[in-house]
């Protein structure tokens, strides 16, 4: 029997062409608020005897959790076979150590209570910083898939001479596969941040490739702050209007627009997070990573 997959909040922009990739029947659900906000949650396709896949959509993730737990745990009592989640975006990265005394490492706990949850985890470019691997704070298999390949493709592809901009040191390795993949040059941006939307970069002399378009590659677009202070020294050395291509499109606030008016000739995201700048499909990654946690 084909795997079920049920579609969450916040993810019609993957879930059929994810479907098609993963050959899973998309399951019917109901999924709303009780005027009190509170979070309803019917199976309308029967998960009994099915390995059941989540697909949740975890921008903002506070509001989500609880259709999470509750559909993995309905999905148990009514007789799944097993249960796992692909989150495109994993959330509660950031906080991977106690900064100052008192704070909460919601790294390790947000990733108890998934583990506590689903028997499996999928996920693409993760921000591991401190931890190397899912596995330092996840219990259950847990698989990274990664966008590199699918980004390089399409800057390949629809980018006239291409110079790949990575945003920090600790980027160059994902950075110089992609430029590799792409046939492209590439540097590396020196970062230092001061804040969330506090950011002082330097780059090094471009001129040498004044013929050559910008592309500035990040995993996240937050705050877009790198972006757009990379963007205005690309610009005060005379280089082209860059393209800012980024994985995961978080764009808080106005920060799409912000990075717009700063010089940005296009910005182009995956589709893991549903935006206006989605132009790369990543299911196909998804379900390859799929595969190989669960043959």
């Amino acid at each position: 029997m084909k795997p079920l997959l049920v579609p969450l909040q916040d993810t019609a922009q993957i879930s059929a062409p994810l479907a098609r990739a993963l050959d899973a029947e998309t399951a019917v659900i109901d999924l709303r608020r009780f005027p009190d906000g509170e979070t309803y949650l019917r199976f309308d396709t029967p998960p009994e005897g099915r390995d059941v896949i989540l697909l949740a959509g975890l921008s903002y993730p506070d509001a989500k959790l609880a259709a999470l737990v509750f559909a993995a745990q309905t999905a148990r009592a009514l007789g799944a076979t097993s249960v796992g989640l692909i989150a495109p975006y994993l959330p509660y990265m950031r906080q991977d150590r106690m900064f100052q005394q008192g704070e909460a490492v919601t790294s390790v706990h947000f990733a108890k209570l998934i583990s506590a949850n689903v028997d499996w985890l999928v996920t693409m470019d993760p921000h591991l910083h401190r931890w190397h691997a899912l596995s330092d704070i996840y219990d259950i298999p847990a698989k990274v898939s990664h966008a590199a390949s699918v980004m390089a493709a399409w800057i390949s592809r629809e980018v006239d001479k291409p110079l790949l901009i990575g945003p920090d040191s600790e980027s160059t390795q994902w950075v110089s596969e992609m430029a590799a993949l792409a046939n492209a040059d590439y540097v590396i941006l020196s970062k230092t941040r001061r804040g969330d939307r506090d950011v002082e970069i330097t780059l090094q002399d471009l001129r040498q490739w004044h013929d050559h378009t910008p592309v500035l590659v990040d995993d996240t677009i937050s705050t877009a702050s790198t972006m757009i202070a990379a963007t205005q020294l690309v610009l005060n050395q005379g280089l082209r209007s860059p393209v800012c291509c980024a994985v995961h499109a978080i764009f808080a606030g106005d920060a799409d627009q912000a990075l717009r008016e700063a010089g940005a000739a296009h910005i182009v995201t995956t589709n893991t997070i549903a935006h206006t700048s989605n132009r790369i499909d990543i299911s196909t990654a998804l379900a390859a990573a799929f595969l190989s946690i669960h043959p």
